[in-house]
């Protein structure tokens, strides 16, 4: 008996998943965001889901909301069995959940129930977590609460950026899915309820917060360059300008400044709580990237 899938997702992290369910299940409908302005120029960007469900053949809507009656007319209508959810961006209320045989599943990129919410990639990195990994969680009205169908856990290697981890939990995310949904389609899983006693929380993030706090220590703020790599990016303020920060390290100091500006090696350095932070690879503003010895040779007030 065919299985009717409804995808639910909306960037990048999002398409493997959609991928792996329309090669081995068939997709009979996907639901994204609406389309955003983005860029200098500000021109309206669809999602990355949208342009794969066009270029798959799979009927999209894009709601501003859930709560609209021409996207739940276009739920019925779809008579789903189950809902696959994957980075969607909105949260789905009870009318949602109820409405497949099978229930809603989230594909989310944590071991849950450590750092529910929208930015666990970042967190996971910006704390120094050894590991994380995929949870396919059977929805409920909580955020990210529902019970646990099945985990996959990998090591945060050294120096890895947000964007490539999330790459990385996207591909075990796609195969984890495929692995669990026959047998949780056949009612051979059972849900796993998680421990609250252990429960984590990583708020949403903007681009403000990518300015560096100076008075947290080096080994923190390196890790949140390489977290915050590609999005929202790290910044530090120099002369009323913005400098992207897209690689840094911690050269060990026990007499440094906090804001205090340094040389080593003929890098930049920032003095921080606890060490220098040298910035390896850094983006003046309206310029190229370029290695941080390389932006000293056109800086002459730097110390």
């Amino acid at each position: 008996m065919d299985t009717r899938i409804i995808f639910m997702g909306s960037p990048e992290f999002s398409l493997p998943i959609l991928e792996a369910l329309h090669n081995n299940y068939g997709v009979i409908g996907v639901v994204t965001q609406p389309d955003r302005h983005a860029g200098r120029g500000r021109m309206l960007t669809p999602p990355p889901v949208k342009l794969m469900a066009e270029k798959l053949g799979i009927p999209t809507i894009q709601p501003l909301s859930l709560k609209d009656e021409s996207a739940m007319i276009q739920l019925r209508d779809w008579a789903p069995d189950i809902i696959v959810v994957a980075a969607f961006g909105q949260i789905l209320k009870k009318n949602v959940l109820e409405l497949p045989k099978f229930g809603c599943i989230n594909v989310h990129a944590s071991l849950l129930p450590r750092w529910r919410g929208a930015s666990p990639v970042q967190a996971a990195i910006i704390e120094g977590d050894a590991r994380t990994g995929i949870t396919i969680m059977k929805m409920e009205a909580g955020l990210d609460s529902g019970p646990i169908i099945a985990q996959r856990d990998v090591p945060i290697r050294i120096n890895t950026t947000g964007g490539e981890l999330a790459d990385q939990l996207s591909y075990l995310g796609a195969q984890t899915l495929l692995d669990v949904l026959p047998s949780y389609l056949c009612g051979l899983t059972a849900p796993v309820t998680q421990d609250e006693t252990l429960v984590t929380y990583a708020n949403k993030l903007d681009k403000s917060q990518g300015l560096l706090d100076l008075s947290q220590p080096a080994i923190r703020l390196a890790r949140k360059v390489l977290a915050f790599n590609p999005w929202p990016g790290a910044y530090y303020k120099i002369g009323g300008k913005t400098l992207k920060i897209h690689r840094a390290h911690v050269h060990d100091s026990y007499d440094c400044e906090i804001g205090a500006h340094y040389i080593v090696n003929n890098f930049p350095a920032l003095g921080t709580a606890e060490s220098l932070l040298v910035l390896d690879v850094v983006q003046p503003e309206s310029k190229k990237s370029m290695p941080g010895d390389v932006f000293l040779l056109g800086l002459h007030s730097w110390l």
